[in-house]
């Protein structure tokens, strides 16, 4: 069995690859363990170093590793160097402080000794989407790998160049073979390794379709997981809000990988006596979007990454306009060739639509009005997930203080949502389960282990 990897701008096939046996498949992660075993002994300053030599892999072909970025998946060459860029960020970040946030950590109760240790589990099986082919994966792989485990990438299978250059970005930096391994398999085959004794613990990154059969899978076997799925995002826009950086940045967080993204901005939930002001800016900025060639660095709306996305938006415009939606289209005729759909902002929408209800990932961006504060919040809380929101307002104490109230994971108050290594990144609801990044993010794969000593 074969997977294509085709260029979502030109139609076009790039790549074909066989996938792996289940013979090979276990071969692999034989390997995969033996080396596990000697790399959770090496020592944390050694393992820091080669984190370090990542980054400066990354910086090295920068161009090269965004262009296949671009190609497999269609975001703009801007977006993917930017990509690399923050990966190898994240790098830096781990290698200077790994090593403090796995120190024994030594607590006080009245016997001679206790103390906490932070051990590898073995492992770690990542299952990551498209979306942010690179990003996605080394905010996985790098914490679990410095925290001794090793990692086994199941890759999405539009991205899989992308895959193959990961696995020898981690080579050409030095680590040990198999400490990253990409294998090329399909979702049967990755629940094949959970649903055994093969991995140790599971990161996936995708749909909540896949998260509740992953999660379903590692519960019934006992095996730690991260979970990072859908998000519906509220954008809020109270009264007092700077209507013009909203409107701008409104643009921006709904656009971010051509809405391809869990934590871009999804529902605009807007106080009515600034909704005119507020549509009027938003849409200036909607008209001003330049569709083309990805790899045009002016381009800033590309092509979606699969032709059935566009489908799929199309059957949720669709809905949307059945039930009252007004939908402002950009002047600018879509390119005959390529997965394009024209971004559009919904004005009239209701709750009702399947644009307010569900996780939109394309350049859909409903705006729904509200008539004070706290209806605000009730309209942001009304969804299943619960992953990343923002709040606009000239008072800050105000809006930490509904903050408080927002039922997610990740609040930006006068910005759009970010990943950011220093911070935790993670939701609640059906948004997901644990967190990655920070300090949060390199302990959720290891033992932590109470040691007590007796007087």
């Amino acid at each position: 069995m074969k997977i294509t990897s085709i260029n979502p701008y030109t139609e076009e096939i790039i790549e074909e690859f066989e996938l792996l046996t289940e013979n090979q498949l276990h071969v692999e992660i034989k390997k995969s363990r033996e080396a596990f075993l000697k790399w959770r002994n090496v020592e944390i300053t050694e393992k820091t170093k080669l984190v370090q030599n990542l980054a400066m892999e990354l910086r090295k072909e920068q161009r090269r590793y965004a262009a296949t970025i671009t190609r497999e998946m269609g975001k703009s060459i801007t977006e993917s160097t930017a990509e690399v860029e923050k990966c190898a960020k994240l790098c830096e970040y781990y290698a200077e402080n790994a090593a403090e946030f796995l120190k024994t950590e030594y607590i006080q109760t009245g016997e001679k000794q206790c103390y906490v240790n932070f051990e590898p589990l073995g492992i770690v099986l990542a299952i990551m989407p498209w979306n942010f082919p690179f990003w996605q994966v080394f905010r996985c792989a790098v914490p679990a790998i410095v925290s001794g485990n090793s990692c086994v990438l199941k890759h999405a299978s539009n991205v899989p160049r992308s895959a193959l250059e990961i696995e020898s970005i981690f080579t050409n930096a030095g680590f040990p073979l198999n400490v990253f391994k990409t294998v090329l398999i399909d979702a049967g085959s990755a629940i094949k390794l959970i649903d055994g004794d093969k991995v140790d613990a599971v990161s996936l990154t995708g749909s909540n379709k896949a998260g509740e059969q992953i999660g379903a899978i590692a519960g019934k076997r006992i095996k730690p997981i991260v979970l990072e799925l859908g998000g519906s995002d509220p954008f809020i826009v109270l009264k007092d809000a700077d209507i013009e950086r909203a409107a701008e940045t409104a643009a921006r967080a709904r656009m971010l990988n051509v809405g391809q993204s869990c934590i871009a901005a999804k529902r605009f939930i807007v106080i009515e006596a600034v909704a005119g002001q507020f549509i009027s800016r938003f849409t200036e900025h909607f008209r001003s979007l330049k569709m083309g060639d990805p790899m045009d660095e002016n381009t800033t709306v590309c092509p979606l990454a699969r032709r059935d996305f566009v489908e799929e938006l199309e059957g949720l415009l669709n809905d949307a306009r059945l039930k009252g939606g007004k939908i402002v289209f950009p002047d600018e005729p879509r390119p005959p060739k390529g997965f394009f759909f024209t971004p559009c902002i919904v004005t009239n929408a209701t709750r009702e639509m399947r644009i307010a209800r569900e996780e939109v990932f394309g350049p859909i961006a409903p705006v729904l009005i509200v008539a004070n504060e706290e209806e605000a919040v009730l309209v942001a809380n009304d969804t299943e997930y619960g992953l990343g929101a923002c709040i606009w307002s000239r008072d800050v104490d105000k809006a930490q203080r509904l903050a408080t109230l927002i039922q997610s994971g990740i609040v930006a108050i006068n910005d759009m949502v970010k990943s950011d290594p220093r911070m935790p990144f993670g939701g609640i609801k059906k948004s997901g389960i644990g967190r990655e990044l920070s300090h949060y993010g390199i302990k959720a794969f290891v033992n932590i282990k109470t040691v007590v000593v007796k007087n």
